[in-house]
């Protein structure tokens, strides 16, 4: 019988899932401290399904982008975990991957406004605009602190989740 989408996974099942060797998994572990999963007495590991998307977007960045670690390190730092686990998410639903490219922090990504949108707006993020009449440094500063401020929600989100996760794991041992 094969678990459900939501059960934890051990070493062996990840690795068998994503087909990659266990030690490749222990290896990223490392490598890359955003991957934590959940351990249990004796340091047995345990992978949520969390883990295993974002797992599976570092593999997607590795093995069919052809990215170096450094390079996924780099994406983890501009992107946040949550754009390499939907990376994962995409490629287990069989979707296309697309990479966004990865700019510098210093660099404001100005792009053509939308036909709706007013000439003088420059375009950020999905819903953010800031006005091109403001002076260039203060867009620069204020898309900066849009950056910012998109990972301390990606990390709140993450602790969310993890905290989520404890919780069941908590209610599955004292069930």
């Amino acid at each position: 019988m094969a678990k459900s989408a939501e059960a934890f996974r051990t070493i062996s099942e990840a690795a068998d899932e994503l087909d990659v060797p266990q030690h490749v998994l222990r290896h990223w572990e490392e490598v890359f401290g955003q991957v934590r999963p959940m351990r249990r007495a004796g340091g047995r590991r345990y992978y949520r399904p969390l883990d295993i998307d974002l797992l599976r977007g570092i593999r997607v960045l590795l093995y069919e982008q052809r990215y170096t670690t450094k390079g996924v390190q780099k994406i983890f730092k501009d992107e946040g975990v949550k754009y390499v686990s939907e990376l994962g998410r995409r490629a287990a639903a069989g979707e296309s991957v697309e990479i966004r490219p990865v700019l510098p922090e210093d660099e404001v990504k100005e792009t053509k406004p939308k036909a709706a949108a007013s000439d003088d707006v420059l375009e950020l993020g999905l819903d953010s605009q800031i006005s091109k009449s403001m002076p260039a440094d203060l867009r620069r500063q204020l898309a900066l602190l849009l950056a910012r401020l998109e990972k301390a929600q990606d990390a709140l989100d993450e602790a969310t989740l993890a905290l989520e996760a404890i919780d069941a794991a908590d209610e599955q041992t004292n069930a």
